[in-house]
């Protein structure tokens, strides 16, 4: 997964969700839940390429953050909760796509 379109489309496919751009900035897109409108992914480019912001459970940040040299702590949000998916082409798109459903499932409302 190298572009914005195919992260939208996924995240779109999670079920009951929407693509937001709360901001003057459109190089934000937020995917939010349709119920609850909690934001499960932030995707924006940056230096050159696309990012995905995800929550994670606190003992997955450092796992993801350690595999991979293209996930981050987090670019504008909460370090402790959140990480940033450098859209580079060295993360495997299988990796991508659990870390997108486990920031789903953590915002999803219980």
């Amino acid at each position: 997964m190298k572009n914005r379109e195919e992260a939208i489309g996924y995240c779109l496919g999670m079920g009951n969700t929407y693509e937001d751009y709360p901001f003057r900035n459109k190089n934000w897109t937020l995917m939010r839940h349709i119920d609850n409108k909690k934001v499960f992914a932030w995707i924006f480019e940056k230096d050159g390429h696309n990012w995905i912001n995800v929550k994670c459970e606190p003992g997955f940040l450092n796992y993801w953050r350690q595999i991979y040299h293209s996930v981050v702590p987090a670019f504008h949000l909460n370090k402790d909760h959140w990480n940033s998916i450098i859209l580079d082409g060295t993360v495997p798109k299988e990796d991508i796509y659990e870390m997108i459903k486990q920031s789903y499932m953590l915002t999803k409302k219980k």
